[in-house]
C-alpha cells in the first residue's frame, strides 16, 4: 500500500491543509499507518501533480496562507480502484519483536527496558483510542453508530486499533512475566 492512499482516505473526511492531514494521521489513520509530517508533504505534492487531488489556497491574516486539500475525481476513482483489489499479506516489522527473539543472545535486562517502554507507549495510544471513540460514538451504542453514521470506515479502523493495543499490552505483560520468572534465582 501506498501512503498516498492513506492520505486519500484520510481526505474523504474533507478537504484538509498538509498541517491538517498529519493531525488526521495521529487521531485515525495513524493507528494502522505512520507517517511523518514530511512524508504527508512529500506526497500531497505528488499527487498534485498527478491530479489526484487538488489545492486551494486560503487566506490568513495574521498567518501564511495555507493550502488546503481535496480529492480530485480521479482520486476518488484510484482510491475505488485500491479497495477493489484484494490487499497483499500482511508484513510486520518491529525492531521489538527481533529483540524479543534474540533475547537468549542478548541483553534481557535491556529487553525486558523495552517491553517496559513500549508498554507505556501501548497504554498511552488504548486511552487515545478509547477517548477517540467515546467522541466518534456521540454518545450513542456502538450498533447505533454503525447503523447511522455517514462514513464507518474510521470507526472500523479505530476498534481493529483498540483491539491491536489490548493485545499488545497482553502480550506485553506476558513477555514481562517470563523475563522475570527466567532471571529469578532458582
Amino acid at each position: 500500500m501506498a501512503l498516498r492512499n492513506a492520505v486519500m482516505a484520510a481526505l474523504l473526511e474533507g478537504p484538509a491543509s498538509g498541517y491538517d492531514l498529519t493531525k488526521i494521521f495521529d487521531s485515525s489513520v495513524g493507528n494502522f499507518w505512520m507517517a511523518t509530517p514530511q512524508q504527508i508533504y512529500r506526497e500531497l505534492e505528488r499527487m498534485q501533480g498527478e491530479d489526484l487531488i487538488e489545492a486551494t489556497v486560503v487566506r490568513q491574516e495574521r498567518r501564511p496562507d495555507k493550502r488546503v486539500f481535496a480529492l480530485t475525481e480521479r482520486g476518488r476513482e484510484e482510491l475505488r480502484a485500491f479497495t477493489a483489489r484484494p490487499p497483499r499479506h500482511l508484513a510486520v516489522r518491529d525492531e521489538l519483536m527481533v529483540q524479543v527473539q534474540a533475547v537468549d543472545a542478548g541483553d534481557a535486562d535491556a529487553v525486558r527496558t523495552a517491553v517496559t517502554e513500549r508498554t507505556a507507549w501501548s497504554s498511552a495510544r488504548l486511552g487515545h483510542y478509547l477517548r477517540l471513540r467515546e467522541r466518534l460514538s456521540e454518545g450513542r451504542t456502538e450498533e447505533e453508530h454503525l447503523a447511522r453514521s455517514e462514513r464507518i470506515g474510521p470507526y472500523l479502523t479505530l476498534l481493529r486499533g483498540i483491539a491491536l493495543e489490548e493485545e499488545n499490552l497482553r502480550w506485553y505483560r506476558r513477555v514481562l512475566e517470563v523475563l522475570e520468572r527466567r532471571a529469578a534465582p532458582r
